[in-house]
């Protein structure tokens, strides 16, 4: 398995040494995911921080008339878990499950925090990357509660381009919080506005 995106992705925040390098990626676990397949669902405690090496998974809740709301997409380079049900080790309400076949790296809390014992520097990057996804999950609150859904469209455009023609419309109306035939007259206005 290959772990360049991995630690690439680490590195942005602090430089690994190659025993740093040997001992996170012997704490990891490569798994496939085939398309529609959980790595966690709604009553199960999240046991891992999850990596995409390749592919796209989404974190959602399902609310009670069965509708889905997707919380986050986590394409490459993406981190994903619930980090409530991963810290304080209680049943989580959420969904995690892959959108296309998905290749992803994962480490359980156990060797997490071995590797925070024994490499402190992980710990603040994990750190790190927990308060930017607060600061995201913010941002995101603020946008949904103040802004248009052209508003909300365009920003998930700009912060996921990657996935604009890789996802479905129900999928992307479904984060950005509108209905599907919405989000194809939005496209269309968008797409008018541009001629």
């Amino acid at each position: 398995m290959n772990h360049d995106r991995i630690i690439s992705n680490i590195n942005r925040w602090i430089k690994l040494t190659d025993e740093e390098i040997d001992f996170f990626t012997s704490r990891l676990s490569h798994r496939k995911i085939r398309r529609k397949q959980y790595v966690l669902q709604e009553g199960d405690i999240c046991g891992h921080y999850t990596f995409v090496n390749k592919g796209c998974l989404r974190l959602y809740t399902v609310d009670g008339n069965g509708i889905e709301h997707i919380l986050q997409f986590a394409p490459e380079d993406y981190w994903v878990a619930d980090i409530g049900s991963f810290h304080q080790e209680v049943p989580t309400s959420l969904y995690i499950d892959a959108l296309e076949p998905t290749e992803i790296l994962q480490i359980s809390k156990p060797d997490l925090i071995s590797t925070f014992e024994k490499f402190p520097a992980f710990d603040r990057v994990f750190r790190i990357m927990v308060e930017n996804a607060f600061v995201g999950l913010q941002k995101r609150i603020l946008q949904n509660i103040s802004s248009t859904a052209e508003e909300r469209y365009l920003t998930f455009f700009k912060s996921y381009p990657q996935l604009v023609n890789r996802l479905p419309q129900t999928q992307i109306a479904s984060y950005i919080g509108i209905t599907p035939e919405f989000l194809s007259k939005l496209r269309k206005n968008l797409a008018m506005k541009k001629l």
